[in-house]
């Protein structure tokens, strides 16, 4: 009965970490490309002949904080699989992931 605690334990952990980087990160760049249009002052209305909506800063501001965090878990994606290769490995037990020994 131990053992299936454990598998059930270790499922929980897989799905939650496939939700988020698995869907997680295509729907915060999406995030990030629908907040970019509103921050240019696009959306899905049509306007008349010279009227442009009016830009919102607070739109560019998130899509560059989604963007950014996109980036940042990509970029520890391709570090964490070279850190590998070289027989090392990711650790996260300070303010940021350093490489150590294996």
């Amino acid at each position: 009965m131990h053992t299936l605690s454990l598998v059930w334990e270790d499922l929980w952990k897989i799905t939650v970490a496939s939700l988020i980087l698995g869907a997680g990160l295509p729907a915060l760049f999406a995030v990030g490309i629908r907040s970019l249009a509103y921050g240019t002052g696009g959306d899905a209305e049509e306007h008349g002949a010279g009227i442009a909506p009016a830009p919102h800063p607070i739109g560019r501001a998130l899509a560059g904080l989604c963007f950014a965090i996109v980036l940042l878990v990509v970029g520890l994606g391709i570090v964490l699989i070279v850190a590998s290769g070289f027989g090392q490995e990711l650790s996260f037990d300070s303010i940021y992931p350093t490489i150590q020994d294996k």
